[in-house]
């Protein structure tokens, strides 16, 4: 008799604390909660009832590790419980670890094909994986479960891009911002696969989009001169001056100006940023390029041979330094200043036809046909002008040779 009443008392006892738990978790009182389903685990160690709910208020009080413990022990206790497999795939992917979480949520997809939420949360785990068409896959049943969900048409548009399938994903990227304005700039990550993709105008368009985020709007500057749309990314930069001239939108506006043919503008701009910031490279390019391109070629060389002291490690400042020392007749400069292009592992053919002209013109028959003739090696018609030059050259070089 006495062994009954202890017996009722323990499952009374027992209860009494599964019940609070209960309470407690219904009331958001979370820590509370996880004391309450220790002890009743700690009275019912089986019941994979109260450790299932141990582990929901461990997880709504953050600790994790600890939750997703109780989580194993639930399906441990009652395999394949669908509610458990979709919990502890949540908490996994909250916890970093995808491989993991990609095991219970495809169980738990496998088991609710039509639920949103396992699909969802399967596509984000393939995504981290690298398993871009089953993320695919996944995050396009999530949006057959809930054709509304800004982010799953957002993880879908980011599995079709890494795809390598832009032109699928955009739409996806698009219809996310449209969904929920939280989801906005997912437009700037798709201007950014645009750019990646070299389809400039499209970015600059995606740019465009955030007229008071002042780097988007500069970054849309970069995008129009990229695409060659010159007069376009000249509006564009003189209006960021206008709001805010600063040193970076200034030297842009500078560059567009130069590739919309008006050196005359861009230069006095150039030279006030250069009294306060002499040693930038980049504004010494740029003062370089627009000597260069007035026909000054002193001047040039001088602005060049100073950006090669700032970065000697500059394949562009040697280059432009050797083809103003040319022009200058200092036929030796050229030749040391292609020779760092070459250290630099920059050599390319027009380097090469430069240096095959200089040899050429300081009568060094040899050297000069060998330049000549690894010219046209690996050119490619890429230059049908100069190839042709080259062949005659090479052709009585080669005579010249012969009749020695």
């Amino acid at each position: 008799m006495w062994l009954a009443a202890a017996l009722g008392l323990l499952l009374a006892w027992q209860s009494n604390f599964y019940t609070q738990g209960l309470k407690a978790l219904d009331e958001k009182r979370y820590p509370e909660a996880v004391e309450a389903f220790t002890n009743a685990v700690a009275a019912e160690p089986g019941e994979f009832t109260t450790h299932f709910n141990l582990a929901l208020a461990l997880s709504l009080t953050g600790k994790d590790a600890e939750a997703a413990a109780e989580y194993r022990k639930t399906l441990e206790l009652k395999p394949g419980l669908y509610q458990a497999q979709l919990n502890l795939g949540i908490l996994l992917m909250r916890m970093k670890q995808p491989e993991a979480a990609r095991e219970q949520l495809a169980a738990a997809a496998a088991q609710k094909p039509t639920e949103f939420r396992p699909n969802y949360y399967l596509g984000d785990a393939q995504l981290n994986l690298g398993h871009f068409p089953e993320s695919a896959a996944a995050f396009t049943a999530a949006l057959a479960a809930t054709p509304n969900s800004a982010a799953a048409e957002l993880g879908l548009g980011r599995a079709l891009a890494r795809e390598n399938k832009l032109d699928e994903a955009a739409p996806h990227f698009q219809k996310a911002a449209t969904l929920d304005p939280k989801f906005h700039d997912a437009l700037l990550e798709l201007a950014s696969l645009y750019e990646s993709a070299r389809r400039y105008q499209e970015a600059a368009d995606l740019y465009g989009q955030f007229p008071s985020d002042p780097a988007a709007q500069e970054h849309r500057g970069e995008m129009l001169l990229a695409a060659g749309n010159t007069a376009a990314a000249v509006a564009q930069f003189e209006a960021a001056v206008a709001a805010s001239a600063t040193t970076a939108n200034r030297a842009a506006l500078a560059d567009a100006y130069i590739a919309n043919h008006q050196p005359d503008r861009a230069f006095p701009i150039i030279q006030q940023l250069l009294q306060t910031d002499p040693n930038n490279f980049e504004l010494v390019m740029l003062s370089g390029k627009i000597l260069r391109d007035q026909r000054k070629f002193p001047a040039a060389a001088a602005e060049f041979h100073k950006a090669t002291q700032l970065r000697a490690d500059s394949p562009q400042a040697w280059g432009e330094l050797a083809d103003m020392l040319v022009l200058v007749d200092d036929d030796g400069g050229a030749l040391e200043a292609l020779d760092r292009v070459r250290a630099l592992n920059a050599e390319k053919p027009g380097h090469v036809y430069l240096r095959a002209i200089v040899l050429d013109k300081m009568h060094d028959i040899k050297p000069a046909l060998a330049a000549y003739q690894q010219f046209l090696s690996i050119s490619h018609n890429q230059y049908p002008d100069e190839e042709f030059k080259a062949r005659q050259r090479a052709r009585i070089l080669q005579d010249q040779l012969n009749r020695r």
